[in-house]
């Protein structure tokens, strides 16, 4: 029986979607509560007395794996006649499959790391103790992550090799135009059988087309299609490297997954690299579905979520392998949809035009399809969260009155030179990660000059909610997600760049608060010296921030009430900044980034001023700064680099009980630079800025491990500064 979305398997894993199905069983994709991460699980069916020994035993021998390119195994269990279930990594990204289905072909290049990492894979596999075979590789059951990196998936069916002796013949499946013939009868299946299916899976992916059936093609009913004859432009040597791995005489084949990989590196002159380095262009990002709210149904074939799929049968061999398109729309429909569209448009971009009571009267749902401000479909956590929005756009004034004129000089901007952004209705029910209502805020200068933009997480809808002359930057958000602070002017190198720690802020630098939806922008009053890095406490009734009000960086507290100020961090001696202040969940603490003998360290002060003491203890060649609490205060992640160039930097975690001892710990978020992380409301993500393969700056977000790390936006400009928006308060 299949399981049912959101229901609770074994009292741990939270079904999230079906990923597969076929005759032995279905994969999901679930959320392992205990953990917090996703994983994928694999359902057998079959439950005779036979196949649950066996399936004891493979599981067992399955979990010691440990290789770059193979998910781990992390768990096993049977439930009585229900099924039995194999827990495995979820691997994001796209499957070669969906890659060709998004390209028509691969590259060759592409095909040859593809190619190379799975022999790696197929290697180890095959050199265990007893060897262990896959038996099931074709394009769904090779997954290429977000970073790039390749894997082999799914070991629904993989068995051990028990000496000469045959493999169960009730545990064969096969899957026509990957499958060699041997494993179609009672023959003896060993590492030849999969490179088989590895040269038929790049022979697929090379030519869009699945290969002649290894079964016919024994049988003389039909001959293979030269690889070159179905693309060209591929090099005889690889072509014909991959036409001797799917040679029907397992004798004529490639005897080793490891001369199989020579051969491929040799042919295309590529120089091996170690166990791990075999990398593709990783896949766009996707968005995902969301568990509160079920996806329509999707044939598995056009599913872009579609991974470690058990069978791919039914396909006739020599067909293009690309899925078949839907039939049509009534012409009429989308007449009057692009009606509704232009309407609501005018409504919400022209607000001074209509009045509001006829506004209010537009449904909500009309306002988010224009404005893209749904919540965003992206991996759920891990139980189904409902939560009301009270902040609706256009709605009165959330700012004490004591700020709602601009004090000191500064400029007001009126609400209606920034472009609205709806909210989600007060009903929308919401399960995106984080805990929250699915969006972020961010800095960006994809308009020539940075400004504030709110969006999904899936970064879709990104609408700016500011535009001043001099540009935006640094944003924080209200407890209650309806409001940000932020600071302006946003000073940036003469290359575009955010400038660095150590040359913020400026004294120029101003306090502004908006709403959500971009309207009553409010400066905040300040004194000579730049006030920046703001941070909003828990209660909402105070701001923190850095200030040069007394000559250097220190941190400041700011009543929102009677707009008083108090400095928090005294001129001293021993050190020369106090900034980037971050308050803990409770309150009572605030972490900041403090310079002493020239190297930032992260500290705590409380919100009374009082008990300063260290965190992490930085040093002479490392820079640690921008602190960020975990929800339940026990943990505070922060950026760390080298003092000195190059300026690579990456993020750190440290048990707040474990202060002052240096035991933080890296996140293990890739080799390519990242930092100032933000933590998720519900402590399970990790938000931050960092690089990608293309050098561009961009906003990210990973499980607070540094496990799928996803990319959120990808505008050719500079995107920095990022921060959740938390779910407004019921």
């Amino acid at each position: 029986m299949t399981l049912e979305r959101g229901s609770l398997l074994n009292e741990r894993y939270r079904i999230v979607e079906i990923l597969g199905q076929g005759g032995m069983g279905s994969v999901y994709r679930a959320i392992d509560e205990n953990l917090g991460v996703h994983v994928a699980v694999k359902e057998n069916l079959f439950t005779t007395e036979e196949y649950s020994r066996q399936f004891r035993l493979e599981a067992v021998i399955l979990a010691a794996l440990r290789h770059p390119n193979l998910p781990r195994v992390s768990d096993h269990f049977s439930i009585g006649d229900q099924g039995q279930y194999l827990v495995m990594d979820f691997i994001e990204g796209e499957d070669v499959r969906q890659r060709m289905e998004r390209l028509g072909t691969i590259p060759e290049g592409e095909a040859i790391m593809v190619g190379a990492a799975m022999c790696d894979a197929l290697t180890y596999l095959h050199t265990r103790k007893p060897c262990i075979l896959h038996r099931d590789l074709k394009p769904g059951n090779v997954r290429i992550s977000p970073e790039g990196t390749i894997f082999l998936v799914d070991f629904g069916l993989a068995k051990l090799m028990q000496g000469p002796q045959a493999t169960t013949t009730g545990a064969r499946a096969m899957t026509p135009g990957y499958s060699p013939p041997e494993q179609y009868g009672g023959a003896r299946t060993d590492p030849r059988t999969d490179v088989y299916s590895l040269g038929a899976t790049l022979y697929a992916a090379l030519t869009g087309v699945i290969p002649e059936d290894g079964l016919a093609r024994a049988m003389d009913n039909t001959r293979l299609t030269p690889l070159r004859k179905r693309n060209p432009k591929i090099a005889r040597r690889v072509a014909a490297a991959i036409e001797k791995a799917m040679a029907v005489d397992p004798a004529d084949r490639f005897q080793t997954a490891e001369e199989f990989k020579t051969a491929l590196l040799a042919a295309a002159a590529s120089a091996d690299r170690p166990t791990g380095e075999f990398t593709v262009a990783p896949p766009p990002p996707l968005p995902q579905p969301s568990l509160a709210t079920p996806a329509p149904a999707t044939p598995a074939s056009a599913s872009p979520l579609r991974a470690l799929m058990t069978s791919e049968a039914g396909e006739p061999s020599g067909i293009p392998a690309e899925p078949q398109t839907g039939g049509r729309s009534p012409a009429w429909l989308f007449f009057v949809f692009a009606i509704l569209i232009a309407l609501a448009a005018v409504l919400v971009l022209l607000p001074d035009l209509i009045p509001r009571n006829i506004r209010a009267m537009i449904p909500a749902k009309i306002l988010n399809w224009t404005l893209a401000a749904v919540p965003a479909e992206t991996l759920p956590p891990p139980e189904v969260v409902t939560e009301q929005m009270e902040v609706a756009a256009g709605s009165a004034t959330l700012l004490p009155a004591a700020i709602s004129a601009p004090t000191g000089g500064a400029t007001s901007t009126p609400a209606s030179s920034a472009l609205a952004f709806a909210s989600p209705p007060a009903s929308a029910p919401i399960a995106p990660p984080g805990g929250t209502v699915g969006q972020i805020a961010f800095a960006s200068d994809r308009s020539g000059m940075p400004q504030i933009y709110v969006s999904r997480l899936s970064g879709e809808g990104a609408m700016p909610i500011t535009n001043l002359p001099e540009g935006a930057c640094q944003p924080s958000w209200a407890p209650d997600g309806s409001r940000l602070v932020f600071v302006s002017p946003c000073h940036v190198s003469p290359e575009g760049r955010p400038l660095d720690i150590s040359e913020e802020p400026q004294a120029d630098t101003a306090l502004y608060m908006v709403n959500a939806d971009g309207s009553n922008l409010v400066a905040l009053p300040t004194v000579a010296g730049g006030d920046s890095e703001p941070a909003w406490s828990p209660d909402g009734k105070r701001l923190a921030f850095t200030s040069l009000r007394d000559g250097r960086p220190l941190i400041y507290v700011m009543d929102l009430m009677d707009q008083s100020v108090k400095r928090l961090t005294d001129p001293a001696p021993d050190f020369t900044e106090a900034r980037q202040p971050a308050w803990s969940p409770f309150g009572n603490q605030i972490a900041f980034a403090k310079k002493r003998a020239d190297t930032y360290q992260i500290w705590t002060v409380t919100d009374a001023g009082q008990g300063q003491q260290p965190i992490s203890r930085g040093g002479q060649q490392y820079w640690d700064f921008a602190p960020s609490w975990t929800p339940d205060g026990k943990t505070v992640y922060f950026t760390e680099r080298n003092a000195e160039g190059p300026v690579l930097p990456w993020i750190m975690s440290m048990l707040y009980e474990m202060r002052d001892s240096g035991n933080s710990t890296r996140v293990e978020l890739g080799a390519l630079p990242v930092e100032h992380p933000q933590v998720s409301p519900d402590g399970l993500w990790l938000l931050f800025e960092g690089k990608g393969p293309d050098e561009n700056r961009d906003v990210f977000y990973a499980l607070i491990g540094g496990e799928q790390r996803i990319r959120i936006t990808s505008d050719p400009g500079i995107d920095f500064d990022p921060a959740w928006r938390p779910a407004a308060k019921p």
